[in-house]
């Protein structure tokens, strides 16, 4: 019997054991592959973000082209123009729209998107040189049937011409709503107009059933109702007064954006990613 019972103990003692080893392994893993999944991560960001503005060529140094035609700046959404009181290389706005200090929470009015709260600065990616870009990329973001879909928009320097659109992360149906990734359907947008000849921040830009019929139309995803409604409401949000619009503005108006007056507030807490 006591045999039996010091053979019971020493295999707990070695189950015990084994657990304790294989949590030390796992864990030193995961914070020894942070730093490379981050970098994946960033590259990731990166390609999309040259991919959308028709930049993006298969075997290309990413690195390389984006940091000689890229230029990053942070737009404080409220006024439209430029801060620095944020580095775009590490700002997150993400993370700065959960924060009080640095977000806002929206009504249900103002919060089509789904979002719940925004930040109040956001990074924009500027091709062809800061004064007078080519294309401006927009990072926009809302939900979709199933989860939040993340993306980019690129606009012509016009501030009203679309040239790409792009979802790096999203959780729709494959065949259906997924079909945002299908270089059929995002080819459609090219070209169309963003708002109207009114001037104002309104955004005309959506999608509709049975075919576009005009410039600021983009046909439906076939099946992908609730997917195809969430891409129009976070386009009619992030395009409108209470995001992007302001920043827009400018370059329609042909003032293009300036750098804001800095502030001692601290933001410290909403860089890094």
């Amino acid at each position: 019997m006591a045999q039996g019972n010091n053979s019971i103990k020493k295999i707990l003692i070695v189950a015990f054991s084994l657990c304790i080893v294989c949590s030390v392994i796992v864990s030193t893993a995961a914070v020894a592959l942070r730093p490379m999944q981050q970098l994946n991560q960033e590259l990731d960001r990166k390609t999309n973000i040259l991919n959308v503005a028709k930049l993006y060529e298969p075997g290309m140094n990413v690195e390389e082209v984006f940091r000689e035609e890229i230029t990053a700046r942070v737009v404080d959404l409220d006024t439209g123009e430029y801060s620095d009181e944020f580095d775009p290389d590490t700002y997150d706005s993400f993370q700065a729209a959960r924060d009080p200090a640095s977000g806002r929470t929206l009504s249900g009015e103002q919060d089509i998107a789904g979002l719940s709260r925004v930040e109040n600065f956001a990074t924009v990616y500027l091709i062809g040189g800061e004064d007078d870009p080519d294309q401006i990329v927009l990072p926009i973001r809302g939900q979709g049937l199933w989860g939040l879909m993340r993306g980019f928009l690129a606009v012509e320097g016009d501030g009203n011409t679309i040239v790409s659109i792009t979802y790096y992360e999203h959780s729709e149906t494959p065949g259906l709503g997924a079909e945002v990734n299908n270089p059929r359907w995002q080819a459609q947008w090219e070209g169309k107009k963003i708002y109207d000849e009114e001037g104002d921040l309104s955004p005309e830009i959506h999608l509709t059933k049975g075919g576009a019929s005009s410039e600021y139309e983009v046909d439906a995803l076939s099946g992908a109702t609730l997917t195809s409604n969430g891409v129009t409401n976070m386009l009619q949000f992030w395009l409108s007064e209470e995001a992007f619009g302001p920043y827009l503005a400018k370059f329609r108006s042909g003032t293009e954006p300036e750098d804001a007056e800095e502030t001692d507030t601290n933001f410290e807490d909403v860089e890094g990613a």
